[in-house]
């Protein structure tokens, strides 16, 4: 019996660790690869990643558009996927030496030749490495929320990012104006929403009625008194993304703002459909590439760090590997969370996970033999079922039923 390798599932610093293409730096997106367009800010000593104008068909007229983006013409063409073939031929004579004296003699982007190409299909496979979804709308979530609610440590738009429009040379009503004392003083952007409108955004997603099991509490996330979002997971930002934030965001933002944002909302539940048609996959990439460019004409580019670029590779991803459901790190960080509950010893973690395995694998299979009078983890009542017994040995696969909770 053998076993394939179809793919790997990891956050995007495991992406690096898999790959062995850096994902730091001027060509941080491992999807672009050497085409990454990229463009470092002195004021906040960072890498940002925008023009995705070059994602968009040549006839499109936001590529002659100067004024509502970087002041000019786009006429490069989009960047190519890096095949496994060409990746084998650029790596053939690099040395894997990872001692401290060759640690800054790296060949470009690649920081070592992975492994998995001793595999004799892995230059062929078209998906080697998968941008995991999960990280992803986090990521995207804490952006949105916290340039929306104006975070001290999360917004996007401070006094760097407006120095930054300001060497750019565009959108001269946002640069920052000196006012002594080595302070300035910026104007509000599109974006900004005033203190009643912070309380009445964290009022809705407090208020909103979330069905059993879907999420967990949102409700304590919110701090409206303080008009404060903290301390939510990544399965929460998976809701609020998909279904909560429109809602909001819809009754106070003006159109320019409130428009890609609905549309955001559309594109991340349309990518992690069960069952997602071939030609739907076209419609995706042409809204991602548009959302991303209408965020470029009114958000500063301190918002786009690489995790806001990786969307726009997610529907060519599920065009070669299937549904994201199939691809993604919920399932593993779920499991992970129940391996690391049976941890007693922290001095023997391996073992104690062994043994906590067994000993769930045991008490499962004793359970089976009980007889169906006795309550056990496998036929007891769920906490939103109307009282209905679900047999487990029954091959109706409907006989629970759920009922909404509250009032009548």
């Amino acid at each position: 019996m053998h076993a394939t390798l179809l793919w790997t599932i990891s956050d995007y610093l495991g992406y690096a660790i898999l790959s062995g293409w850096s994902t730091k730096g001027k060509l941080a997106c491992a999807c672009c690869n050497y085409e990454t367009h990229s463009c470092y800010r002195k004021h906040n000593h960072k890498m940002y990643y925008m023009d995705h104008r070059v994602f968009l068909p040549m006839s499109h007229p936001w590529r002659a558009n100067k004024k509502s983006f970087n002041g000019k013409k786009e006429l490069r063409h989009s960047p190519h996927v890096l095949r496994g073939m060409n990746i084998l031929e650029i790596l053939r004579d690099f040395k894997n030496n990872f001692g401290k004296i060759n640690k800054n003699k790296r060949d470009g982007p690649w920081k070592k030749r992975s492994i998995f190409f001793k595999l004799p299909y892995w230059a062929q496979n078209t998906l080697r490495h998968n941008l995991d979804v999960m990280h992803i709308e986090k990521n995207v979530s804490d952006n949105v929320i916290g340039t929306l609610q104006d975070f001290p440590s999360k917004t996007k738009d401070h006094v760097n990012a407006r120095y930054d429009l300001k060497d750019k040379g565009i959108t001269k009503n946002l640069h920052p104006r000196e006012i002594g004392g080595g302070r300035a003083k910026y104007t509000t952007t599109c974006f900004s929403i005033n203190a009643r409108e912070k309380s009445n955004f964290c009022g809705v997603l407090k208020a909103a009625k979330l069905p059993g099991g879907s999420a967990s509490n949102i409700s304590k996330c919110m701090q409206v008194g303080i008009r404060k979002i903290s301390s939510y997971k990544s399965h929460d930002a998976h809701f609020m993304l998909h279904y909560l934030l429109q809602v909001p965001i819809r009754s106070f933002m003006p159109h320019v703002v409130a428009k890609p944002l609905i549309r955001l909302g559309s594109f991340f539940p349309s990518i992690c459909q069960k069952v997602i048609q071939v030609q739907d996959l076209d419609y995706l990439e042409v809204d991602i590439k548009e959302i991303l460019c209408q965020w470029e004409m009114i958000l500063p580019p301190s918002f786009f760090n690489i995790m806001m670029h990786l969307p726009i590779h997610l529907p060519n991803e599920v065009r070669l590997g299937g549904p994201v459901q199939f691809r993604c790190m919920y399932p593993i960080e779920r499991y992970l969370c129940r391996l690391k509950s049976y941890v007693r010893n922290k001095a023997y973690l391996e073992g104690s996970i062994a043994k906590g395995y067994l000993a769930e694998d045991a008490l499962t299979f004793c359970l089976r033999y009980l007889h169906k009078d006795v309550v056990t983890r496998l036929n007891r009542i769920r906490r939103n079922d109307e009282g209905n017994f679900c047999d487990v040995d029954s091959v109706d696969y409907f006989s629970s039923f759920g009922h909404p909770l509250g009032g009548k």
